[in-house]
């Protein structure tokens, strides 16, 4: 269950930051990553013992031109062309990772769909909706945040769409 932070500690991200000053109830695991690990989400996933459809990884797509966050489960893949639709888009592409990285101010693998540089448009995957809490990162590799879908949603100014596969 998500708790409320006293305060914020040093070391914060700006995720971290922007969920202490909304005052919304989170919480922050932090666990060791390896470097050499194929897949940041799946390592998440493992390292805190939580299933991999209640992790999330923040994905950052080109929609028509528009750099999209897409929030998807770690266990499966983004669907492009329902990211597209769901923002009113034609099609979508991956985004370029310096324009990912630059545009959030994170760097891969740590991307968080809260607290970035610039606000994007944000579409998090419905079947985040069947879980109490999920966790995204919190901003760097080895650092995740616990929160409830709505407020994730409320947050980022995200809606909802099925844009997740297997």
């Amino acid at each position: 269950m998500a708790k409320k932070p006293k305060k914020q500690q040093s070391g914060g991200t700006p995720a971290t930051v922007a969920l202490t000053a909304s005052g919304t109830a989170f919480t922050v695991h932090s666990y060791d990553h390896d470097p050499a690990s194929a897949s940041y989400g799946e390592e998440a996933a493992q390292a805190l013992g939580v299933s991999p459809d209640r992790v999330f990884k923040t994905l950052v797509a080109d929609v028509d031109g528009t750099l999209t966050v897409a929030v998807v489960p770690v266990a499966g893949t983004l669907d492009l062309k329902a990211l597209a639709s769901a923002v009113g888009g034609k099609r979508a592409t991956m985004a370029d990772p310096t324009a990912a990285e630059r545009t959030t101010g994170y760097v891969r693998g740590g991307i968080s769909p809260l607290g970035q540089r610039k606000r994007l448009r944000t579409v998090l995957d419905a079947s985040a909706r069947s879980h109490e809490t999920i966790c995204v990162s919190a901003g760097r590799r080895g650092l995740e945040v616990e929160l409830s879908p709505a407020d994730l949603a409320s947050l980022t100014g995200a809606v909802f769409a099925e844009i997740g596969r297997g």
